[in-house]
């Protein structure tokens, strides 16, 4: 069974032979798209729905695809709103000690000492930082993705471990 990871999001038509535009969650939409045959769209809970693409042109932080079956405006207008993903297969290696979001968000994050303080719910940037969003019930902690905060990755285990910072 594939695994697969969100690459962005539909938002708008474009075109008259139904491409759609997509806000792109990727850092680098170049390494990943021109490699891939199809993408899955997915609304809220419904199943996946794969769709060969036809064409793709990117953007700054968006990118335009065009999906077999989908010709004209009012077929790509249907898509708005779906979630798009791609195969994790399909991306490349990171260099040691790097990771993909799909990777880190669900870790159980515990500090040095042991102590846990919940999972990664979510990961955000700012300004080229990355900030992963611990959530432990209704409690949630911003833990910056810092060398000085992060000590150890454990993805065999699915364990975070982390030093926190006075302030956080």
């Amino acid at each position: 069974m594939n695994e697969f990871f969100e690459i962005g999001r539909i938002v708008k038509t474009h075109g008259l032979r139904g491409g759609v535009k997509v806000n792109s969650y990727l850092t680098d939409p170049g390494g990943l798209l021109p490699r891939l045959e199809a993408v899955y769209l997915q609304r809220e809970e419904e199943e996946m729905k794969r769709y060969r693409l036809t064409g793709c042109q990117l953007g700054s932080d968006f990118f335009f695809l065009e999906l077999e079956g989908i010709g004209n405006p009012e077929a790509a207008a249907s898509l708005l709103g779906r979630r798009v993903f791609a195969p994790v297969d399909k991306l490349a290696a990171l260099p040691e000690g790097e990771y993909y979001w799909h990777e880190l968000i669900g870790m159980d994050v515990v500090t040095e000492e042991g102590i846990s303080l919940g999972i990664i719910g979510d990961i955000f940037s700012v300004r080229g930082n990355d900030v992963y969003v611990c959530k432990n019930g209704g409690e949630e902690r911003l833990l910056p993705a810092s060398e000085e905060v992060v000590r150890k990755v454990d993805k065999v285990n699915n364990i975070m471990t982390v030093r926190l910072l006075e302030g956080l």
